[in-house]
């Protein structure tokens, strides 16, 4: 038992209040805002201090620690919350219980085990006991540090969520791994989302798993018997593509070609760019059960298991896709593998590691695992249902500042526009044709070759690059996002510069790496202040003073050199301004991106920032960042793994994100097509739109073939129809899509929202992937497989569904197959909804949103806010917005449009609604020319329509 002269001479606590619950025993002391309990067992497994501070009624603070002292370290992540909420301390029989209006939060005395209930004492989320944590001490580049783990109970029916953007298409993450690891393609941002209505922020910026935490083994680790029967071993052929001569026949006990340092593994005599290798033979596992397989690979992979294609992918070999896939096994049953692998060129990657079945006793849990940190340290954020949760995790770490609403029109963009004339010939074939656009990208390269980090346009290509920036805005009305890397060369003055600040990493450079285009880089470092404004400085003195409009971070993971090990990015990263590459590792996006918006909000205190960066971490979504999905490939089940990507990351709490509509990287049976896969490329894109058109930030892009609509298609064929009525129908929407955004900041809403959000009470929406509401009203259900016609649709429960197109209604809580012919992608309204539709335009702000079409959808009661603001500035953080609220009452049949509130500088006073009344026994297709029910004028004022 520690004394309390102990106690006091190893803790320093402001505002501490000892309280003595006897003369011998001290279990915890008040703190400003919380306490500090002392388990009685205090070792590595429970540590030595557990600090619960109480940020508001819903969230609770724990930290623990296993030193002396907590540590005094600020959170790059969590934003300082001003607040005094009420609570009480007692102590009763194991426990010491602090309660604020809300939540209970009780520690168990000698064990440390927490508990979070609500106010009635019903549990809503405990730490497991006995042996729920770990400290374990490591040095990383001399610093002192802990590897860390918590363990949490989860109920057998409790579904996870968020944790950032991955590609394996899983929505439910129970019971599986997730890796929080920055690569191009995934993003980690420590958020977990439960549909028992609570979050932990997971407060550490180090690699971390979440879930089952158990490492994946390799191969070996599994039974292997080779083509001919021997045990330990596979057969693996590796043959020539073109002749189907083997070159060489081995054994293989483990498949890991991961990185560039494992290309030395294979034959000497093997070819890649030639060749196809072949792994078979049989595997068993020792244990029955669900048996996980994480698959690592660049060009064409396939695996069966007995038989069953359970692979069927490729990537493009500088940027490996990878793959989690389930079977079922018996224990010491022999399955039949076979393995069959075309690389991508002379470098490609393939691994695959696997997961025997969860043990029994582990499989109602879940934790966090990091590499490094000082403590234990996450926010438990409780809420009445998932939005809620959302919005404590945005008062822990920001609001979602506004976007520009140009940003919320269609964005053109291709890798690269290699000159300015055909950069400005693009947005003039747009406005020409009439497509709808607000924004045209410029991708990398725009440079010199030899002068990336210069920030200077090639004159060579770009000989005017103020004039066409002019041309842009004042003839097309267009708006110019610009590709800026946190990367240098070796030798340009801009890095020179960096360099005599001791502002850039330079283990890059002392190995000698050069880049894929033959020249020495490296990063600067985005952890050091300094360096952030000197960054932001450079930008601003050759690009922004010119009239750029927003930024494209690129590679921010960082990508200082793709397909290293894991280790070797950790060391290129290594020393950061604030301690090791492996503590800080996955926290470089949100400190590059806090630089650019804190830099051009001084410089220009206006306009909005708008921000595109490949990778994200917590509170990204207060530097006015969004984030898009990284260098995906050209398939139809990469863009079904998008689906969830999107949702998932929504569900992180940053709503805004996008992804290369069409995919970027492109097989090259696209790239000369023949007939056949000519048709299939268009109906790739074709369905890929539709999908785009319904996600937070609308936006085209990828590697050739060009993404431009008229490069798709021709103008009268089905795909370059179906892509225009999708582009045109989301400019329709704006009003509707920009009072999202509003709602976003002003309600901390989510955009892009997971069928949990809205249907938690209905079991069978947990595990759905490929479905999401687009806003409150919009049930969106992506094609994704090619030829098809129609798709499975499942309505949920609470609600029914009009579909958008005919008006047609059904009743909810059942499974349909949708009708889903090419030129169309099933989209169902709820009952109850109103919706807002603005005039046909060609940019965002051509002309004022009047009048509006309203859809009011009967069969329930609904509701509808309208936001609007100047759109381009930040006055609304001043109060400069309007709202006006539709109401629908079902029983008296009537649509209220209430007063006017608040008001902004060139708002329309007077205006028009159309309305169009749907109901389940008066369908009403989605058509602007035909004749509205009731036409409004509205000077601000309330008014009550009632339908028949």
């Amino acid at each position: 038992m520690r004394t309390i002269s102990t106690i006091l001479s190893t803790t320093v606590f402001l505002f501490a209040i000892p309280v003595f619950c006897s003369a011998q025993n001290i279990h915890y002391k008040k703190i400003d805002n919380g306490i500090i309990v002392y388990p009685i067992n205090n070792n590595s497994s429970i540590g030595k201090q557990i600090k619960l501070n109480v940020i508001s009624d819903k969230i609770i603070h724990a930290v623990i620690t296993s030193a002396d002292d907590f540590s005094l370290e600020p959170s790059l992540m969590v934003i300082p919350v001003k607040s005094k909420p009420e609570y009480t301390v007692s102590e009763a029989g194991d426990y010491i219980q602090l309660k604020t209006h809300a939540l209970i939060a009780k520690v168990n005395i000698t064990t440390g085990q927490i508990q979070y209930q609500d106010i009635n004492g019903k549990n809503i989320l405990e730490e497991k006991q006995n042996a729920s944590r770990l400290f374990k001490a490591v040095s990383n580049d001399g610093e002192a540090s802990y590897q860390i783990e918590q363990i949490f109970n989860s109920p057998e029916e409790e579904a996870i969520y968020g944790l950032g953007q991955h590609q394996d298409d899983m929505m439910n993450y129970k019971g599986k791994q997730v890796l929080l690891l920055q690569n191009n393609t995934d993003v980690a941002i420590p958020f977990l989302l439960s549909n028992k209505n609570y979050g932990i922020l997971w407060d550490n910026y180090s690699i971390t798993k979440v879930g089952d935490i158990r490492d994946y083994q390799p191969l070996s680790s599994l039974g292997l018997f080779s083509k001919e029967g021997e045990r330990g071993w596979l057969t693996a052929s590796y043959s020539n593509k073109k002749t189907g001569e083997i070159v060489v026949k081995r054994a293989e006990s483990d498949i890991d070609y991961s990185f560039l340092s494992d290309m030395k593994k294979f034959p000497d005599s093997f070819k890649m760019a030639d060749g196809i290798v072949k792994w078979e033979g049989k595997i068993s596992s020792g244990y029955s059960g669900l048996q996980h397989f994480n698959v690592k690979y660049a060009g064409y992979i396939k695996i069966w298991i007995n038989g069953e294609m359970l692979v069927d992918k490729w990537r493009q070999a500088w940027n490996p896709g990878s793959a989690v896939v389930e079977t079922e096994m018996l224990k010491d049953k022999k399955y039949d593998l076979k393995i069959e692998w075309i690389p991508d060129g002379n470098e490609s990657y393939l691994s695959i590691k696997c997961l025997t079945p969860i043990p029994q006793a582990d499989k109602n849990q879940y934790a966090f695992s990091s590499e490094s940190g000082n403590e234990i340290n996450y926010y438990f954020v409780s809420g009445a249902n998932a939005d809620e949760v959302i919005s404590g995790y945005r008062t822990l770490t920001g609001k979602a500042v506004l976007m520009p609403k140009w940003a919320m029109g269609f964005w053109q963009s291709r890798e690269r526009y290699k000159t300015q004339e055909e950069l400005l010939g693009v947005v003039k074939e747009f406005r020409d044709r009439k497509i709808p656009l607000d924004n045209i990208v410029l991708d990398w390269q725009y440079w010199k070759p030899d002068s990336w980090g210069t920030h200077e346009f090639d004159k060579s290509r770009f000989p005017d690059a103020d004039g066409m920036i002019k041309t842009l805005h004042d003839t097309y009305h267009t708006r110019l996002m610009i590709s800026v890397w946190p990367k240098f060369y070796t030798g340009n003055s801009n890095y020179e510069l960096m360099n005599k600040n001791g502002f850039l990493y330079k283990r890059n450079i002392a190995d000698g790496r050069k880049d894929w285009l033959g020249y020495q880089s490296t990063f600067y470092d985005a952890f050091n202040p300094e360096a952030r404004t000197m960054f932001w400085n450079l930008m601003n003195k050759t690009l922004y003073k010119k009239g750029i409009d927003a930024w494209w971070m690129d590679a921010t993971e960082p990508d200082i050199h793709s397909n290293l090990p894991i280790w070797e990015r950790k060391q290129n990263m290594t020393p950061t301004y604030l301690g090791s590459g492996t503590k800080y590792f996955n926290a470089f996006p949100l400190q590059n991106s806090k630089g650019v918006y804190e830099g051009q909000r001084k410089e220009n205190p206006n306009d909005r920032v708008f921000i595109l960066t490949r990778s994200a971490y917590g509170g990204l979504q207060r530097y006015a960042a969004a984030t898009w999905s990284g260098d995906i490939a050209s398939r139809w089940e990469d863009m079904k793994s998008q689906i969830s990507a999107g949702i998932n990351f929504s569900l992180s709490g940053l709503p805004y994100w996008t992804m290369d509509i069409g995919g970027f990287s492109v097989e090259r049976r696209y790239e000369k097509p023949n007939e056949k896969d000519l048709a299939e490329w268009r109906e790739l894109n074709t369905r890929w739109y539709q999908f785009g058109a319904f996600v937070p930030l609308f936006r085209g892009h990828g590697q050739f073939p060009y993404r431009e609509i008229y490069n798709i298609a021709p103008e009268n064929h089905p795909a370059y129809k179906s892509i225009l009525y999708y582009n045109k129908l989301r400019y329709r929407l704006m009003p509707y899509i920009y009072s999202l955004a509003g709602a976003s900041y002003q309600k901390d809403y989510t955009i892009m929202r997971g069928l949990v959000m809205d249907y938690a009470a209905d079991p069978k929406v947990n595990n759905i992937a490929d479905e999401y509401m687009f806003g409150p009203s919009l049930l969106i259900n992506p094609v994704y497989k090619y030829g098809v016609t129609t798709r499975k649709v499942y309505l949920p429960e609470g609600n029914g569904w009009y579909d958008l197109y005919t008006g047609k209604y059904t009743k909810g809580g059942q499974m349909i197959t949708a009708n889903a012919p090419y030129n169309q992608m099933p989209i169902y309204v709820k009952d109850g909804s109103i919706i807002p539709y603005g005039p046909e335009i060609q940019y965002t702000d051509e002309k004022p949103a009047d009048p509006i079409t309203l859809y009011v959808y009967g069969g329930k009661d609904g509701t509808f806010t309208l936001y609007e603001d100047e759109g381009l500035n930040y006055n609304y953080e001043k109060g400069a917005f309007a709202t006006i609220q539709f109401s629908y009452n079902e029983v008296s049949k009537s649509l209220t449009i209430s007063e006017r509130k608040g008001a902004y500088k060139g708002m329309v006073k007077d205006r028009t609604f159309n309305i169009v009344f749907i109901n389940p026994k008066k369908p009403k297709p989605l058509n602007f020319n035909q004749k509205p029910d009731k036409t409004i004028q509205y000077n601000g004022e309330q008014t009550i329509t009632k339908f028949k």
